[in-house]
């Protein structure tokens, strides 16, 4: 039995009993890929159907991605009094392995293959050009997103691995469901994800609707790609073909309401997460309320809450201090929802602007242009601290700025433990404890040493077993 259905909305998916890699998905309201592009109703079905993906296969953007990664570096301690639940706490300590592992391998394949579907299948289409090449355009630079997702949770980074480090297969077909890919070497893997991207950009629209892909995400994406890779002059070219000539960035007044989707400034690219889907969120990850107070899974470092200046509007944006049973402790906030929806309700925020700048200020500083990497980092300042006076740094302090800033800037949102890696720089959490005041039960296990092999997760042990050309990640 061969036969894959495209996705619409209500989708859940499951595993062929045939075999293990034919992915059958069943929507409320299914198409058949015979059928799907038969018609552009049928194509954008389909192109839903994508995107609706990366909300439902686990959470994915809307769920899980953020926190699986950022439990594991220095921004976050688990709450000893929170709820109790262990499904982060092995991440947090690294304690995973083969057996027990982050979900995003089989989230990410099952979203790679219904990009395959459509990059396969559109040009059957009765259409026009314009539409055929938007369609086309986006599954190419979901697929790169995805594998760039994967290769960076999976594998070292390009600028620290050597020519036989290796990553996960970079799978770009449907019509064999019984092929058995192995690993490719990081750095060829990151030349498919480029060139992913850059075929995108000649057929992608500069303007698509809210939640789809369009010509500024795609160049978001390439920025972000550039600068794990190293190439510096790549970073700043995509990373200005995204921002413009004047970017846009969310400022003091529309920063907080960008975290309520009330204001969509800055943001260049994000997963739609209406109360009707009805999916458990980013913000439940972190809180929960109970009896009127915020129990929260997992509270702000101390060390890392103090490195946010009173005037930084970040600070009340994406954290809070208040008691449970007494004790006062500093809540994650940044996802708490829309007014009106159920509490952790959010878009998820893929791509923004301010995140794209600090790529281009970090690519201008490591290719000796200094006054425009500081241009880029006072102008992200100037849009989260009031009374901001423009800062004169050069050398290792302008750095040392553009890095805390980042960190400042993508709190919370699974960057964190990701950028220490790309960096090649150990995860060294504080000595202080949970409660707000620094007291405490502190961390169990403290220190994650810079290329220690557990920066990179392992792939589920299953489909290791199952697909024999498939290398398990060293160290594992």
């Amino acid at each position: 039995m061969k036969k894959y259905l495209i996705i619409g909305l209500g989708l859940i998916s499951v595993i062929s009993s045939c075999k293990k890699s034919e992915l059958e998905l069943f929507p409320y309201n299914q198409i058949e890929t015979t059928q799907a592009f038969t018609n552009e109703a049928g194509a954008a079905l389909a192109l839903n159907g994508m995107y609706f993906g990366l909300r439902v296969a686990g959470g994915y953007y809307v769920q899980n991605w953020a926190i699986s990664n950022e439990v594991a570096s220095d921004n976050v301690i688990i709450n000893a009094s929170g709820p109790g639940r262990l499904s982060q706490r092995f991440i947090h300590n690294w304690q995973y392995n083969g057996d027990n592992t982050i979900g995003l391998f089989q989230d990410g394949y099952t979203m790679i293959r219904r990009a395959n579907a459509i990059i396969e299948n559109i040009d059957k289409v009765p259409s026009t050009p314009a539409f055929i090449n938007n369609t086309k355009g986006q599954a190419l630079a979901c697929r790169a997103m995805v594998y760039f997702d994967l290769a960076r949770v999976y594998s070292k980074s390009p600028l620290n691995a050597s020519a036989t480090d290796y990553t996960v297969p970079y799978v770009t077909t449907t019509i064999d469901p019984t092929i058995k890919p192995a690993n490719e070497s990081i750095s060829a893997f990151y030349d498919k994800i480029i060139a992913d991207l850059n075929a995108a950009k000649s057929l992608i629209a500069v303007s698509n609707p809210v939640g789809q892909l369009n010509l500024a995400a795609v160049n978001a994406l390439l920025s972000k790609v550039y600068l794990y890779k190293g190439d510096y002059a790549n970073c700043v070219a995509a990373s200005s073909s995204a921002l413009g000539t004047t970017p846009s960035l969310s400022d003091l007044t529309t920063f907080p309401l960008v975290w309520k989707d009330a204001s969509e400034a800055g943001v260049i690219f994000k997963i739609k997460n209406t109360d009707l889907d009805g999916i458990t969120t980013q913000g439940v990850n972190y809180y929960q309320k109970v009896g009127g107070g915020i129990k929260s899974e997992y509270v702000v470092d101390y060390a890392f809450y103090q490195l946010f200046a009173a005037n930084d509007v970040r600070k009340a944006v994406y954290t809070v201090v208040s008691p449970y049973n007494g004790t006062n402790q500093i809540h994650v906030v940044k996802f708490a929802g829309r007014t009106g929806s159920p509490a952790g309700n959010l878009d998820a925020k893929v791509l923004r602007a301010a995140e794209v700048l600090l790529n281009r200020a970090e690519a201008y500083y490591k290719s000796g242009n200094e006054p425009f990497a500081l241009a880029d980092l006072i102008l992200l300042k100037s849009k989260r601290y009031s009374g901001y006076v423009n800062d004169s740094l050069a050398g290792q302090p302008l750095v040392d700025e553009i890095n805390l800033q980042r960190r400042l800037e993508m709190a919370f949102e699974g960057d964190r433990f990701l950028d220490l890696k790309r960096r090649n720089l150990p995860v060294q959490r504080s000595t202080f404890g949970d409660i707000s005041d620094g007291t405490g039960i502190t961390y169990v296990f403290k220190t994650l040493a810079a290329g220690d092999y557990r920066f990179n997760f392992p792939i589920p042990q299953n489909e290791i077993n199952f697909n024999t050309n498939l290398k398990q990640v060293p160290g594992y």
